[in-house]
């Protein structure tokens, strides 16, 4: 059975093994859960029973006007069980309040997002690849 959570409260790093799929440098999970611990929203996909989140989503907000979704992640695993439309589902009730909530995605997750109200936009981003494991400058 997978609950859902909005608090790291019964979560530690270790419970944030598996996640970042395809990124050449991967945050650890003690930087996954810093992520998660700066976020000003977060939804979790837990699977008590064997002790491990299965899937996250986090927002990033001003908390009056606009909020931004950076990061949604079901693990391969359990995907194609309804989690990732949960999870946004449920951000979206959190965010609901606001003005604006945007993501970026990759094209062939537009339909997803579609299905759940966001409308295709154009964006602009930049990557800074050498931090993309979410070390310090200096290492």
């Amino acid at each position: 059975m997978i609950d859902y959570i909005d608090s790291l409260e019964s979560i530690s790093p270790q419970m944030l093994s598996g996640f970042f799929e395809g990124w050449p440098k991967k945050p650890s999970p003690s930087r996954h859960y810093e992520i998660l611990s700066n976020s000003a929203e977060i939804v979790l996909a837990v699977d008590f029973e064997n002790r491990r989140v299965v899937g996250f989503i986090n927002a990033i907000s001003d908390g009056i006007l606009s909020a931004y979704i950076p990061l949604l992640e079901v693990l391969p695993e359990y995907r194609g069980n309804g989690i990732g439309l949960n999870l946004v589902k449920k951000m979206m009730a959190k965010l609901s309040d606001l003005y604006m909530v945007d993501l970026v995605c990759d094209r062939e997750l537009e339909k997803f997002y579609g299905l759940l109200g966001f409308k295709l936009y154009h964006a602009m981003i930049y990557r800074n690849f050498k931090r993309q494991d979410g070390s310090s400058p200096d290492k």
